[in-house]
């Protein structure tokens, strides 16, 4: 059977993970050199040459990552900031545009607005809901890419993929779509018309909390060679002992997400109840917005649940800090449960800002633990309110 006739979980066990044929070990080595024998000047075995431009380790977990986000090539990076930098830099220059969403990811926004604005990539930050803001933004100036998150981080709103394309490709502009809340496993942006996938690999593909790394996946060949030719000069990359430990997080992420979403849904459904709360922003409730979109074009609903309290800020700080199965952490996605207030943590590089995030919101990571245990340690945590 051929890998692109195979489902999701084998793909995601199977892919690049050929056993090593001289033992016959299952699981491949992990390729820790940092450069390669040479059969005299120029011959290289399988084009392996030096650890920065390839490393057998790091081209496995990129043969993975392809497989499952159904692209041709993918490339993987030290932090998924890394990657959002090498991808705007091979493939935009100075005097392009970027539109964005207006409660894109704090790390993105700084990167774009304060790293990669000096070196003269402009930026317009508009709802991606309201697609004539979108197409104003793209034809005011000289867009090179429309950015998208979705799920969005952390007001939770979802867009259109296919019809965002449509926006961008009337442009001349790439659509790129920030996979990360979803994962390969509950939404495929390529094949919603996107161009280019970008992911932090920390999160839900890696999925364990102990692995920093980044992700560019395409299925054109010649955005690949131009990101591929950034990913060697800049050498950014990730480390043979990272891409392993992300190839082993990714080889669990179809079972992973299955229990992430069911705890979400479950843990949405309770806030939803409580008189404390002023909104709960999870796409897997009929009442968000989103709904029925989300339902078209993703799996399920995944394991992130925003929430608003209608105490205020004081009220989602006191939650957030009288939790203990729910760790007050940066970071999502692994398989414990964090808490995070985006206002002071994630998110604290666009305050004051479109973007800044509302003060009385707590986003929670649903882990892999057992619901009741979620709900009771959130339950506890509410008695402080009164």
């Amino acid at each position: 059977m051929s890998a692109e006739n195979q489902g999701f979980n084998t793909r995601a066990v199977h892919a690049g993970q050929a056993f090593e044929p001289r033992t016959g070990a299952v699981v491949p080595p992990v390729h820790f050199s940092s450069t390669y024998a040479q059969d005299g000047i120029g011959g290289l075995r399988d084009g392996y040459e030096y650890g920065r431009g390839t490393n057998p380790t790091r081209d496995a977990l990129q043969e993975q990552l392809a497989a499952l986000e159904g692209g041709t090539h993918a490339y993987s990076f030290s932090s998924g900031l890394a990657a959002e930098d090498s991808l705007i830099r091979a493939l935009a220059r100075p005097g392009d545009h970027i539109v964005l969403g207006n409660d894109a990811y704090g790390g993105t926004y700084r990167l774009i607005s304060r790293v990669l604005g000096d070196w003269g990539i402009g930026n317009t930050p508009v709802d991606m809901a309201d697609l004539d803001a979108v197409r104003k933004a793209v034809a005011t100036n000289k867009t090179r890419f429309v950015w998208v998150e979705t799920p969005s981080n952390p007001l939770m709103k979802i867009t259109d993929i296919e019809a965002l394309a449509a926006v961008a490709h009337d442009a001349g502009a790439l659509l790129v779509v920030d996979n990360t809340f979803a994962s390969p496993y509950l939404q495929n942006p390529l094949a919603l018309g996107a161009d280019v996938v970008v992911h932090s690999t920390t999160k839900y593909i890696g999925g364990h909390s102990d692995v920093v790394g980044g992700a560019v996946v395409v299925n054109d060949a010649e955005l690949a060679e131009k990101i591929g030719f950034v990913q060697f000069a800049v050498g950014a990359v990730s480390g043979p002992m990272d891409a392993f430990l992300t190839t082993r997080g990714l080889k669990t992420l179809g079972v992973r997400m299955d229990r992430h979403s069911d705890n979400g849904q479950a843990v949405a459904e309770w806030l939803l109840e409580r008189p404390e709360v002023e909104a709960v922003l999870y796409p897997g409730l009929p009442s968000h917005p989103g709904h029925e979109l989300a339902k078209k074009q993703m799996k399920k609903f995944g394991g992130m649940v925003s929430v608003q309290f209608k105490g205020g800020e004081a009220a989602a700080r006191t939650v957030a800090e009288n939790t203990s199965v729910f760790t007050l952490a940066e970071s999502l996605g692994g398989i414990e449960s964090l808490m995070n207030y985006p206002s002071e943590m994630t998110h604290a590089s666009v305050k004051g800002t479109e973007l800044a995030v509302p003060v009385n919101l707590i986003r929670l990571s649903c882990g892999i633990e057992d619901v009741e245990d979620l709900i009771a340690d959130l339950e506890r945590a509410f008695t402080f309110l009164k």
